[in-house]
């Protein structure tokens, strides 16, 4: 047997020789992501161990779907090809094949698709999504992104195995010696699981209050609004903004009441919003002005309904950002006072939402969405938690959809992600990492 697995080990060093510690360069890891969706080494084993890497083949080639996904260390040959634009529009050329593409150099995450294989808007959710649910587990983000991708993502075809059969029948018998030891890798993973459980529980109860708040403030608004359908006055359209708001209470009530981790607060905010802003509309129609436009919730506290317009603000000792704000703030601001803050508990009692830890993410996702958050935070300790993907001296204007720009003969369209990578490199770089 000892012979046996001797041989066996020095066929597979080959393969495994191959892809270096340290990993390949782009064209190295385009020539195999041809044959293989997923590329990594053991040294990135931290990020993407190999039983996730297999998980994530399987359900890739089972789904027949273009997602492939890259994992190096932070002293790849990746880390200085570039800029993360860079770097994924090569790998995309050289691979020439559309599709979506996510890669983790260290811990700097990042991803970009082909519009004609998943929108742009729909790649800055999942990433986002991911991001937010999964921070300081990378496995559990790829895992999350890559089901999200090969469920959403437009018909391609996977890499075929091609003649790696010899190697992996290889692999399986190694697999059956070492199989004893299974028991031990099942029993640690079991344990790692209950550990995020158990965190993921202490997140949902540290921002269920603030969540109540949400609710009951909501509605009591709903009593002040004081609507009565059957009113001679009242018309078709106020009644649908009226059964609108109703609607989103009870499902922001139905959210919360099912939650099981703090991210599933996120619908208890999208909810909320809905809800906020049939009323503005409602209100417009009762006085017959304009109706409102859809805008997101005032910075300061979603609480107070949809904001009016944007402002410059700065937090404490942060840079100047675009903010939305309701009207009340933006008269305060205008007469040089102070907004009214939400404050949420947080270490060392309440203080500012964005000053809280990182349970707080998809409270705020709920609603701000995917797309305005990262620039809305930047700077900030949660922003910093989160790590949505933004350069930490990003401007405000790189809030936009983003995109990597097309491949001429494409005739699928740009290659789109998140804009605002500037040109930096990985190493350093705060936005994207988990």
């Amino acid at each position: 047997m000892a012979t046996l697995l001797a041989a066996l080990l020095t066929v597979l060093s080959a393969p495994v020789s191959a892809q270096a510690a340290s990993g390949g360069g782009i064209g190295a890891i385009a020539d195999a992501l041809r044959s293989d969706p997923v590329y990594t080494v053991p040294a990135a084993a931290q990020v993407l161990p190999g039983d996730t890497a297999d998980a994530l083949r399987a359900r890739i080639r089972a789904s027949g779907k273009p997602v492939f996904v890259v994992a190096v260390p932070a002293d790849s040959p990746l880390a200085a090809a570039g800029s993360r634009a860079a770097v994924l529009s090569g790998l995309r050329e050289q691979v020439g094949r559309p599709g979506v593409y996510a890669i983790a150099v260290g811990r700097t995450f990042d991803a970009a698709a082909d519009a004609s294989v998943l929108s742009r808007a729909r790649l800055a959710t999942l990433k986002s999504d991911a991001q937010a649910a999964h921070q300081g587990d990378g496995p559990g983000l790829f895992t999350a992104f890559v089901d999200a991708a090969v469920a959403e993502a437009g018909q391609g075809s996977a890499p075929a195995r091609e003649g790696r059969a010899s190697a992996w029948s290889g692999l399986a018998v190694v697999a059956v010696v070492i199989a004893a030891g299974a028991g031990t890798i099942l029993l640690v993973r079991r344990r790692a699981n209950a550990r995020r459980a158990e965190r993921a529980r202490r997140e949902l109860e540290q921002v269920r209050p603030v969540v109540d708040e949400d609710i009951t403030a909501y509605g009591e608004t709903l009593e002040r609004a004081a609507f009565d359908p059957g009113a001679a006055d009242s018309d078709d359209a106020m009644r649908a903004d009226w059964t609108s708001a109703l609607d989103a209470y009870e499902r922001a009530k139905s959210a919360l009441a099912t939650a099981r981790e703090a991210g599933d607060v996120r619908a208890v905010g999208e909810a909320l919003d809905d809800g906020r802003f049939a009323l503005a509309a409602l209100a417009a129609r009762r006085e017959g002005a304009p109706l409102p436009q859809r805008r997101p919730p005032c910075f300061f506290d979603p609480r107070h309904g949809p904001s009016v317009r944007d402002v410059r603000w700065a937090p404490a000792d942060g840079a100047e950002r675009d903010v939305p704000v309701c009207a009340a703030d933006a008269a305060r601001l205008d007469d040089g006072l102070d907004p009214e803050i939400r404050e949420v508990p947080g270490p060392g009692g309440r203080r500012p939402y964005w000053e809280a830890g990182p349970a707080y993410g998809p409270w705020a996702a709920g609603w701000y969405g995917g797309m305005l958050l990262p620039g809305l935070l930047l700077g900030t300790t949660l922003g910093a938690s989160m790590n949505m993907g933004y350069p930490a001296d990003a401007g405000a204007s790189e809030m936009g959809d983003g995109g990597f720009g097309g491949f001429g003969n494409d005739a699928g369209g740009g290659f789109g992600g998140w804009g605002g990578d500037a040109g930096g490199g990985w190493g350093g770089d705060a936005g994207g990492s988990f």
